[in-house]
């Protein structure tokens, strides 16, 4: 579903992190990348994710470039959902059910419509809905990252990508977030 051909990445004053590099993702699989601090993981999930557009070469997203065209790029940002390394950080609203909600306020949908999609975002990932009108301030870390990532699944993203999704987690709250993921991947 997204391919990196030959693609070519670097940060001024950095030496290149990527250079004729490819990659596919296939659909329906989960995959990890694992590297050492500054290997360029979180970067290259940004280039998958359309977030950064390479120096060189072609991010494909179902043999698409998402780069040749703004309507590509535009779906692309709709199609693939990133949840970055801290997701707490990305937590901005004042309760839970803003926070999850605000991806979706475009949409135009009922009231109740959208009611139903951000509980259905938050069981998903295995919270309940009595923490809606929570300030997100008030949850544990494990809380915020689901919290976090309710907020891209509330808008269906046919791609989930997850930055680092068990950093800083204990065993617990890791193995939780990778059952989550795989069941996720089930549905």
């Amino acid at each position: 579903m997204i391919e990196l051909q030959q693609v070519s990445f670097g940060y001024p004053a950095r030496s290149q992190l990527f250079q004729d590099f490819s990659l596919s993702f296939p659909e329906g699989r989960i995959t990890s990348i694992l590297g050492t601090n500054g290997s360029g993981k979180s970067t290259l999930l940004k280039l998958a994710a359309r977030l950064l557009n390479p120096q060189q070469g072609q991010v494909l997203l179902d043999g698409k470039d998402i780069w040749s065209d703004k309507k590509l790029t535009r779906q692309a940002r709709f199609r693939v959902g990133l949840v970055f390394q801290y997701p707490e950080y990305q937590l901005f609203e004042s309760t839970v059910y803003k926070d999850i909600a605000f991806g979706i306020k475009n949409e135009k949908l009922s009231q109740e419509e959208e009611y139903n999609r951000v509980k259905e975002a938050l069981l998903k990932t295995g919270l309940s809905e009595d923490i809606l009108e929570k300030s997100v301030y008030d949850l544990s870390g494990g809380q915020k990252r689901r919290v976090a990532i309710a907020g891209i699944i509330v808008m269906n993203p046919q791609i989930l990508v997850l930055d680092e999704p068990a950093a800083g987690l204990d065993p617990a709250g890791r193995d939780e977030i990778l059952g989550f993921a795989k069941k996720l991947r089930d549905e």
